[in-house]
């Protein structure tokens, strides 16, 4: 009988790595001219060429350039994935999500110039808002699903786990707006640490007595 195993999977031939080598090309280069041009400035023609491909190449693999960018927003929330299940099964569900997007930040670029381009990018382009929605929705589709397996004691685990999600990412983009308000000056992962116990200081304070 034929094995289900990772390992008698087919491999991908010379063809489809070369593919997917061109298409990683394509989404860097483009990301790098965007964060250094803008993204409305920089031409399909500067990104095919910066990737050496031809303009017909890169349409092939993608329509618009939102889709590049999309295409790049997959990859983060792949790492988002990864990252939560990777956390300890006994790690509280908060922190192992919070464990989760701090993992995520070495992951956007490879060094903390690049990484607040391409975060300004993303944030703060008009025409990226409805990209930078569609990704936001991901994550929370992607940690909803992941807490809910760590969620098992309550019977509304599916809505616990859904609401603690769109928490994270209100903690998430809270912490980015501040680091862009900083312009980028300090670390964003102590930044995100001290956001999280920001909005947990607030959940834990007393009701106030105003009507």
């Amino acid at each position: 009988m034929k094995s289900d195993a990772p390992d008698d999977q087919p491999k991908p031939g010379l063809r489809e790595r070369k593919q997917a080598r061109a298409r990683n090309t394509l989404i860097a280069e483009a990301m790098r001219l965007f964060s250094a041009k803008g993204y409305d400035e920089t031409t399909v023609d500067e990104i095919a060429d910066a990737a050496e491909v031809s303009r017909r190449t890169l349409f092939r693999m993608f329509e618009t350039k939102g889709d590049i960018v999309l295409a790049w927003t997959r990859g983060m929330t792949q790492t988002l994935t990864e990252a939560l299940a990777a956390c300890p099964a006994d790690m509280h569900p908060a922190d192992a999500m919070m464990h989760a997007f701090t993992s995520l930040v070495p992951r956007i670029a490879a060094n903390r110039q690049d990484t607040y381009a391409f975060v300004f990018l993303i944030e703060k382009t008009p025409s990226l808002h409805t990209v930078s929605l569609q990704k936001y929705g991901k994550w929370e589709d992607c940690l909803a699903d992941g807490l809910a397996r760590r969620i098992t004691e309550r019977k509304n685990r599916k809505a616990a786990a859904r609401l603690m999600a769109r928490c994270g990412i209100a903690i998430f983009r809270t912490a980015l707006d501040e680091w862009i308000r900083l312009k980028g000056r300090p670390a964003l992962v102590p930044l995100l640490q001290n956001t999280y116990a920001l909005q947990s200081s607030l959940w834990a304070a007393p009701a106030s007595a105003e009507p």
